[in-house]
């Protein structure tokens, strides 16, 4: 392997997450105080099942007892029923090639197609590579089986976890917030001891055992570490990036043997030191070898197992959906990609869930004219021949029995379907920029060049990237066995000395948690971008940096979603000011109170006040969800929930707005595409461009944002509004620049928008103009009256519709 240098530079670790004096603390309690649950060996595992517990044990442990069962019972019926459809059924007979004949006048039946026992079982044993996946598929599943009892016992044990030391019924788990949860694991650790190497836990040392090694992999993706993009001679730039794939790397990187970690909390020393780093990589490159080659030689069992998986699962969802291999899913690469820092499953998904029916829409947006003209006249003729078909059937059964005929009308009836597909509404009119606003306010991270260009087909096939087709999901699946080995050989085998160097320099020992990746730390200074709200905070430079804004929109979504955490001195200053400003500018939140007000709800206040997270600083982890009924419970969680989801969303716009004016002025190369764009500044008004920014010259120049930085003093943005008058009449008001408002009559300026048109009936009023994003604040105000306080406010959005905020009048 050729030997080069990367410029990665040792990332000291300057802080720590523990409390003053407790770095060298070693907990010693008597032996009569120690309880069951007094220093858990493994807490990176046990807070794993702790997580998943919670959010399976919706359904009930028997549930998940069952889930497990089935699991095993479908590996011995997908071998076994494979092996008995190619050795053990006589086709001829079965498709009426040769006749059977029997002593009566009775109709072939199937088993009359079944091979007698012992010629099934010769046929068996004469076929070597039915024997090799036989036995392959039986140390399987023994592996699984003894995977299940093991898992079991560990459930139960968890179980007993949560109704003695969390004191949780299993009937108010379901009601409960992980947040809930986690108070009750913060508060029982000064009684029980569940660390010793620190007197009291912090949320965010939960978070990092959990997600120890799934924040690697997000750092990774983030730094375009990891070979998952690809420029074949005739597909161009695509991104692949699946399950195989990804149990690969982990395999490599974090649990395999010879892994870089020497056990689930610590990296083995020799890759925390720099004097051997071309040795390591050595070693590294001939351990992804190997793995490769063993990928390799493993690819036909793989395949085979891939394909009748497939098969057996997709079969008869294709039959009675055919439609479904239409719809898109979030990709496992999008997955990783649109993940924050420190962010868990269920809140990921959680927030890809509410984005999802603004991303099918706006790429829906793309249906080629000329395809929807050839589906209407292919479903047309498909449509008379199963007209005619189902009429003969109807007039004479016995048309059934014609060979093909229902094959005919099967596959006429999937065509039809297929076609509509690709058919739109014709009721439907799309707003491209409107809709990608809305996925913005979910998803939380865009390039920059998407901004202003939605309508684009780069920027819709960048984003299918993200969002795939559920047919493409399964197609990369099925062809994963076969990728997989030549990505590691030849291209993951390349990266090795810059893994090495990416592990040495971006990991950091937190005591009371092990090795974590420094970048889950989310430390401005360390790894803060200057384009994202970090001028002046960061001393990271450009290798240092973490793309995209991860670093501080993970810092906003963790701080949200855990109001108890106590950050660091210089986070929480940057929490605080970027809270401020948004709450500075969002003046029409004082409008919202005043209507209710009006309405006769005086206690909103102090309703409002009784579902605050916060309670005298601290969460009373025993009491938040213990109302009188699961029910009330139930509505806390909710609309806590919400309340957080909203508060991030309206951030993650304000921050989105804070960088597009920062990065105006020069042609920014995004770090998630590797190219160069010509279209970043398309929509920069002219006045932008001719004038420098004196303040250009502060930056490092980095291939990730510009070096010319505008004021962040106004926000334009794409989001949508319209004002009321007396009576609640709708009055048009005139977009003006820089998210100023023109009532109808008044002179408005030359600068013109084209209006952008309306999506759905539930998505976008029927008016809409472009304001602040942070009046996004009003549309959480109004979510929080409409849903608590049970007002109809007939001007309120849906939650969906972050982004078209509503103007009232003043």
């Amino acid at each position: 392997m050729a030997h080069f240098d990367t410029e990665y530079q040792r990332l000291e670790a300057s802080y720590s997450d523990s409390p003053p004096g407790e770095e060298n603390l070693l907990m010693h309690v008597p032996e009569g105080a120690k309880s069951q649950w007094h220093h858990i060996e493994n807490l990176d595992l046990f807070f794993q099942r702790i997580s998943f517990f919670k959010w399976f044990r919706k359904n009930g442990f028997t549930c998940m007892l069952l889930g497990e069962i089935f699991e095993l019972v479908q590996l011995l019926f997908v071998v076994g029923f494979t092996v008995f459809l190619a050795n053990c059924v006589d086709y001829d007979i079965l498709f009426a090639n040769k006749f059977v004949n029997h002593t009566d006048s009775s109709k072939v039946t199937l088993p009359d197609a079944f091979l007698p026992v012992d010629v099934c079982s010769a046929r068996i044993r004469d076929n070597a590579f039915v024997i090799f996946v036989l036995i392959i598929s039986g140390v399987f599943w023994l592996h699984r089986l003894v995977k299940f009892i093991y898992n079991v016992c560990c459930y139960w044990e968890i179980r007993s976890f949560y109704i003695n030391a969390l004191k949780m019924t299993m009937s108010e788990l379901p009601y409960a917030t992980w947040q809930e949860v986690q108070a009750r694991i913060v508060e029982i650790q000064k009684e029980h001891q569940i660390c010793i190497h620190k007197k009291e836990l912090t949320e965010l040392d939960i978070y990092h055992r959990i997600l120890r090694f799934k924040n690697y992999m997000v750092a990774m993706v983030n730094k375009s570490l990891l070979p998952v993009r690809f420029r074949p001679p005739v597909l161009g730039e695509c991104v692949f990036f699946t399950r195989g794939l990804k149990y690969n790397f982990e395999l490599i990187f974090f649990w395999g043997p010879g892994s870089l970690f020497e056990n689930e909390w610590s990296l083995k020393p020799e890759y925390k030191r720099g004097g051997n780093r071309l040795e390591l990589a050595d070693r590294l490159a001939s351990r992804i070898l190997w793995i490769g080659i063993a990928n390799l030689l493993l690819c036909p069992v793989i395949l085979v197992w891939q394909i009748l998986y497939a098969f057996f699962s997709y079969t008869e969802v294709i039959k009675r959906e055919p439609g479904s291999l239409g719809a898109r899913c979030w990709s496992l690469y999008g997955r990783c990609y649109l993940r924050h820092f420190n962010e868990l499953d269920h809140e990921l998904m959680s927030r890809l869930s509410k984005g999802y029916k603004a991303a099918s829409k706006y790429m829906n947006c793309f249906l080629s004219p000329l395809l929807t003209v050839v589906a209407k006249n292919v479903a047309f003729f498909a449509g008379s021949l199963l007209a005619v078909l189902i009429a003969l059937t109807i007039y004479d059964e016995d048309v059934l029995a014609v060979e093909h005929v229902l094959s005919s009308i099967t596959l006429l009836g999937v065509c039809i379907t297929v076609c509509r597909s690709f058919i739109p509404d014709k009721n439907m009119v799309f707003c491209p920029e409107q809709l990608l606003r809305v996925i913005l306010a979910h998803i939380h991270y865009m390039p920059d060049h998407w901004q202003g260009n939605a309508h684009r087909y780069e920027t819709r096939d960048q984003f299918s990237q993200l969002f795939q087709y559920k047919a493409v999901f399964i197609l990369e699946e099925l062809i994963s066995p076969v990728v997989t080995p030549i990505i590691l050989i030849f291209s993951l085998r390349r990266k090795s000395l810059e893994i090495i160097d990416f592990f040495r320099n971006f990991t950091v020992e937190v005591v009371g948690v092990g090795d974590t990746c420094s970048f889950a730390q989310m430390d401005i200074r360390q790894h803060g971008h200057p384009a994202w709200m970090s001028e002046g905070k960061t001393e990271a430079s450009i290798y240092q940096q973490a793309e995209d804004g991860k670093t501080e929109l993970s810092l906003m979504h963790f701080a949200i979603t855990n109001p108890q955490w106590q950050p660091p001195q210089e986070t929480t200053h940057f929490i605080s000011q970027l809270k401020e400003r948004v709450h500075r500018e969002a003046t029409g939140i004082k409008l919202i109170f005043t209507l209710v007000s009006s309405a006769g709800i005086n206690d909103g206040a102090s309703a409002l006040r009784s579902l605050s997270p916060q309670r005298n600083g601290r969460t009373d982890a025993r009491t938040v969800s213990s109302g009188s009924s699961a029910w009330e419970g139930q509505l806390t969680s909710l609309v806590l929930s919400e309340y957080a989801s909203t508060e991030m969303s309206i951030h993650a716009l304000y921050m989105h707005e804070l960088h597009k004016q920062q990065s105006r002025g020069e042609l920014s190369r995004h770090t998630w595409h590797r190219q160069d764009s010509d279209e970043s500044s398309d929509s920069v008004p002219d006045e932008v461009r001719s004038e420098p920014n004196p303040h250009s010259r502060h930056f490092p120049r980095s291939h990730t944002f510009p070096t010319t930085v505008a004021s962040p003093s106004a926000i334009p943005t794409s989001a949508s509004a319209y004002s009321f008058g007396a009576g609640g009449k709708a009055v048009r008001s005139a977009r003006v620049p820089m998210g100023g408002w023109a009532e109808d009559g008044q002179a408005a300026p030359r600068h013109h928008d084209p209006l952008p048109e309306e999506s759905s009936e539930d998505d976008m009023p029927p008016h809409i103009h472009k304001v602040n994003a942070v009046r996004c604040v009003v549309g959480m105000a109004k979510l929080i009256c409409a849903r608590v306080l049970k007002i109809n406010l007939h001007f309120c959005p849906p939650i969906l519709t972050l982004g078209y905020i509503t103007k009232p009048a003043v």
